[in-house]
């Protein structure tokens, strides 16, 4: 058995005189019998450096703040930090998988395997598989999953099914898949919902239907709600700039102490929705193209940045094309020939009329 001078020593060192010359026992302290060290009394104060921890620690504002912003989180991501992460990597093999020309079905099927199996997201699957193999499509069958996927998630998916739109689904499961990994972050109410509107205006997916899945977003509470719908009855009339500035606490500080600043054509409001950073940006981008209001909020705020289509490789369509050309050469190239030697020969071109027989 290691020895107590053995274990630290005796050594003579300034640094180890200065440790034992501090917790000699003085008047403040008393020495146990037993093992003859220095105990201290129960009333005793601590050390500063010990005082400013227990205070950090213990202190009610602090706990507060921290419980109040993991509520925040768990509000704006109710299903879990795992279920998001998982989301993401199945949106982004799903949109890999697909521009590999494989099929959906089996696509999903090999997804199933690889995400974690004590999320919830492989019983998504499997319902997903099955809806898809019965119907062909996987909106409804995400639509039918509001305990899992958001509104605005089945939305996307299916206005990228839809065939009266230019809407691409690899672009939309890009969507999907920046939106989980923002969520699975620290993510926060105006940050989702920027970046969902955002994903309306730049893709031209329509203002009615898309803000009121939006709105069902289990992210918001009431007010938040009400104010997505407001949104949506005066979107075109006034200035997104203008609604975001207007209900961010950067302009109830400029309003606290005097008349309006600023005249707009929203109505006045208390409810400060957006933060002091996101109203000075607002401020900034009024009466501007919204793409500008968008890209400055994510240079400065870190919110996710929407995907834009990517331009078609005109050097990858070029070979198919020179292929489909050096065929129709080859048979201009082959009746020529056949004139040459005497004649073109019409009758292999000849089909026999259906229900006509020899």
């Amino acid at each position: 058995m290691i020895g107590r001078n053995k274990l630290f020593g005796t050594s003579t060192r300034p640094y180890y005189r200065d440790i034992s010359a501090a917790y000699q026992p003085d008047e403040r302290h008393v020495v146990d019998s037993g093992r003859g060290l220095p105990v201290a009394r129960a009333a005793d104060p601590l050390p500063p450096f010990f005082s400013r921890v227990k205070q950090a620690v213990t202190s009610p504002a602090t706990n507060s703040a921290n419980h109040a912003s993991r509520a925040e989180t768990a509000s704006v991501a109710p299903l879990g930090r795992e279920e998001y992460i998982e989301q993401s990597h199945f949106f982004r093999v799903l949109g890999e998988r697909l521009s590999e020309n494989t099929p959906a079905q089996e696509v999903l099927a090999t997804v199933r395997e690889e995400v974690l199996a004590t999320t919830k997201l492989p019983l998504a699957i499997d319902f997903l598989l099955g809806e898809l193999r019965h119907e062909g499509v996987l909106g409804p069958a995400m639509a039918h999953l509001q305990h899992y996927f958001t509104p605005f998630q089945a939305f996307i998916i299916l206005e990228s099914e839809n065939e009266r739109l230019r809407f691409d689904l690899r672009i939309g499961l890009e969507i999907l898949r920046r939106e989980a990994e923002y969520r699975a972050g620290d993510p926060t109410q105006p940050g989702i919902f920027l970046y969902q509107f955002e994903a309306l205006c730049r893709n031209r997916l329509g203002y009615e239907r898309g803000l009121e899945a939006v709105a069902r977003d289990p992210a918001f509470d009431t007010t938040w709600r009400d104010w997505i719908r407001k949104v949506r009855r005066q979107i075109g009339m006034v200035d997104i700039a203008d609604l975001i500035y207007v209900h961010s606490e950067h302009y109830r500080q400029r309003n606290a102490s005097g008349p309006a600043p600023l005249e707009t054509d929203v109505e006045d409001t208390r409810v400060a929705l957006f933060g002091d950073r996101e109203g000075r940006i607002a401020l900034a981008n009024r009466r501007k193209d919204p793409l500008f209001l968008f890209s400055s909020l994510q240079r400065q705020l870190g919110y996710p940045e929407v995907p834009r289509p990517k331009p078609g490789d005109k050097e990858q369509a070029l070979l198919p094309q020179m292929a489909r050309r050096l065929e129709q050469f080859e048979m201009r190239l082959r009746i020529v020939e056949e004139e040459q030697r005497g004649g073109f020969d019409l009758t292999q071109f000849y089909q026999r009329p259906e229900g006509d027989q020899p």
